[in-house]
């Protein structure tokens, strides 16, 4: 059997003006279309979904601006990837606690995904290139951004609405961290769904970044379904420990 060809033009071009006018056209309308359907339905998050917009706009931008700098010094690589860590902390921070020790998120964001990405450039399937480096080291710190604020914002309504049982427990003699987690480690594990269903489904219902990535860079399918394999896996070993990191802290008090 021949091999497959892949096509390895951009999916989105922007080559010209008009390309240009176009891409900001279609984004205002997917924007604004988001924002309206969620305030028609009542979900109160329409305001966010157009500053999310702007922002990822802005972001992208900017990012597409300097990334060939970056990729180019060990360095700013260095610094970007310590940026991302900075962001994810902050964001996952706001979630869990919006008006408390937001700090603490950087815990469950930093040990869960840098270990992980230090492991996997170390094995040397990940190539120790700036250019391999930033985009894995990005997809594993969004996953622990994710999981930490999943599981912050789980565990924290679970024990404000559950307080009783919580107090029950006190009563029955467990120590407050322990009946803290009595209550929240089901409810933090839930923050691991996301990462399982993608896995789960991979290929049959969706066919990640990384993937189509390395397709379009003209990796062979087989190359480019054994890079997805790996950061995915990577992802579930990087959502179970910022989870478990995450219900420790707010067990603890430190992240609440």
């Amino acid at each position: 059997m021949g091999a497959v060809s892949i096509p390895t033009e951009a999916l989105v071009s922007v080559s010209s003006v008009a390309d240009y006018v176009r891409l900001g056209v279609v984004v205002l309308v997917l924007a604004f279309l988001a924002a309206a359907v969620s305030r028609v339905g009542g979900l109160g998050y329409g305001r966010a979904q157009l500053t999310a917009a702007a922002r990822a706009t802005v972001q992208l931008a900017v990012v597409g601006t300097v990334i060939a700098a970056v990729l180019d010094s060990w360095p700013l690589t260095v610094a970007f990837a310590t940026l991302m860590v900075v962001v994810a902390s902050v964001t996952a921070g706001r979630r869990v606690s919006p008006q408390g020790q937001r700090a603490w998120a950087a815990i469950p964001v930093a040990v869960g995904a840098l270990p992980v990405a230090a492991a996997l450039i170390g094995s040397g399937l990940v190539p120790a290139r700036p250019i391999s480096v930033v985009p894995v080291t990005g997809i594993l710190v969004g996953g622990a951004m994710t999981a930490t604020s999943l599981a912050g914002r789980r565990v924290i309504e679970a024990l404000t609405g559950r307080r009783g049982e919580v107090e029950a427990a006190l009563a029955l003699g467990f120590l407050d961290r322990d009946a803290r987690l009595l209550i929240g480690r089901p409810e933090a594990g839930l923050a691991l769904v996301p990462g399982l269903d993608q896995t789960r489904t991979v290929g049959l219902v969706t066919l990640p970044g990384a993937f189509v990535g390395m397709l379009l860079g003209g990796a062979t399918p087989l190359e480019a379904a054994a890079v997805q394999l790996v950061v995915l896996v990577a992802l579930l070993l990087v959502a179970a420990v910022a989870t478990v990191l995450t219900l420790e802290l707010v067990a603890r008090g430190r992240l609440a």
